[in-house]
């Protein structure tokens, strides 16, 4: 199958993938340090706008199994221009949105393109490269992809600052129209049919992610408490269970739960998602830090955010050096304590901390992150074969939307609660977020346990070297 891509493929197929992150990355970095603004348009409380978020992150989380059988079904490329084009009218609904459901509902609409664009991307790009290539590859797709981060937080306070918010949605217009089109000219278009659609088992797994995303929403929110809480959570592990006993029964159902006797998988996948339920919830807590907490405008906190960004993009080269001298295990363990210290290091500063001392924590951020996520995605992927190429991505890709959209929740709700405790006083914001970002080190620091379950020699498939 490789073999039968035309040279062009190769080389213009990292940067399509690349294009579609990029797309999503822009569109997260952009919201975030839109959301004060978009709060006061709507008349809505800036700590409780976490929906716009959790809406997208949840659908993305949902739908993203279905588009692996899409892919699969109907052939990549057809899959990718489709899923483009519902991201990009999805950004033109929301940018015509003027209240706060219909922005969430427009948000939705993009959400069913993002679930099926980068998954579809990638699942490409594993069809493609070989193995040895693979690692190279995945990581370079991140680096233009992060662009977005880079210029996302100072563009999204400009644009408010000097027009309005609804400029951040149809800024994804053009540049949906050009990956549309790129795609149609050089993307592959691969077709695998043998597998039906586990229709039932999308609607016990959905509905059980729907379940668990909500009691921790609806907490937050303070919209429903006591043991109407507990009911939907145990009701989402209830579904969970159910389709446990039900996908033993198929063939191909919709997730592979037998992928997860793969080790790496394994450990790649719940690292995902236990580590991401503390750094999942950054994107949405620096930017309100630096506004709500801090009281500095919109194009200040996106310009804080810039050296992270740039950080990020900056590491990328050096993790496959990295892992090869120290290997998966000993590179997860270490930054993912780190990335745990430097989150608790966010709780020191005060509105009164002059904002150029910032600037080498979160820097520091930038680079432990950039880490972090290479490492764990490629992890993941490294034993994966052909025949279970697009249910383990499926699973992957499920799994970080999910760990996104439950660190997302975390966090506001952890907002909400500590703004509600007695000992801390409700205008007293800063004290808020400081003991915030101290819960979400605590998290952070011991999900990463998981990664002492690793072996040495895990992963030396893909940097070509043998454990020390």
């Amino acid at each position: 199958m490789k073999s039968e891509n035309p040279p062009v493929v190769y080389k213009y197929l990292p940067w399509i993938a690349a294009l579609a992150i990029f797309m999503q990355s822009l569109d997260g970095t952009i919201l975030n340090t839109a959301l004060p603004s978009i709060a006061a348009d709507l008349h809505r409380s800036p700590l409780s706008m976490q929906s716009i978020v959790v809406s997208y992150v949840l659908v993305l989380a949902l739908l993203i199994p279905l588009s692996g059988w899409l892919s699969d079904h109907f052939g990549s490329r057809r899959i990718f221009i489709w899923a483009v084009g519902l991201f990009t009218l999805g950004s033109l609904l929301s940018a015509l949105s003027t209240t706060l459901e219909a922005l969430v509902a427009s948000r939705v609409v993009q959400a069913v393109g993002g679930s099926m664009m980068v998954p579809v991307a990638r699942l490409a790009i594993l069809y493609t490269y070989s193995k040895d290539k693979l690692l190279g590859v995945i990581n370079f797709i991140t680096i233009p992809g992060l662009v977005g981060p880079i210029i996302g937080p100072t563009l999204g306070g400009w644009l408010v600052a000097i027009t309005s918010w609804h400029w951040i949605f149809l800024i994804n217009i053009p540049i949906g129209i050009i990956g549309m089109a790129s795609a149609w000219k050089f993307m592959p278009n691969y077709i695998h049919r043998e597998k039906p659609f586990d229709r039932w088992g999308m609607v016990l797994f959905s509905g059980s992610l729907i379940c668990l995303t909500m009691a921790i929403e609806l907490g937050s929110e303070k919209v429903i408490d006591g043991w109407y809480l507990i009911g939907v959570a145990v009701l989402g592990v209830a579904l969970m269970q159910a389709y446990y006993v039900h996908f033993q029964k198929l063939q191909y159902p919709l997730i592979d739960l037998h992928l997860i006797r793969i080790r790496t998988l394994r450990i790649g996948v719940f690292g995902n998602l236990l580590t991401r339920l503390g750094i999942g919830g950054m994107p949405l807590l620096l930017p309100l830090l630096f506004q709500v907490g801090f009281g500095h405008p919109a194009i200040v906190s996106g310009m804080m955010l810039i050296p992270s960004a740039i950080t990020t993009v900056m590491v990328k080269p050096w993790v496959v050096p990295i892992v090869k001298k120290l290997g998966y295990k000993r590179t997860l363990i270490i930054n993912t304590l780190l990335i745990a210290t430097v989150i608790g290091l966010f709780a020191i500063p005060s509105a009164q901390t002059p904002l150029p001392l910032l600037i080498p924590l979160l820097v520091l951020y930038g680079a432990v992150n950039s880490i972090q996520m290479a490492a764990m995605n490629t992890l993941a992927l490294s034993d994966l074969d052909n025949e279970h190429a697009s249910t383990g991505n499926s699973l992957l890709l499920v799994m970080q939307q999910l760990s996104i959209s439950l660190g997302v929740s975390v966090s506001a709700y952890l907002l909400s609660k500590y703004g509600s405790v007695s000992w801390i006083s409700h205008s007293d914001t800063a004290t808020v977020f400081k003991y915030t970002f101290l819960t979400m080190a605590a998290i952070t620091a011991i999900a990463g346990l998981i990664f002492f379950r690793l072996k040495s020699t895990d992963g030396s498939a893909l940097t070509g070297t043998a454990a020390k």
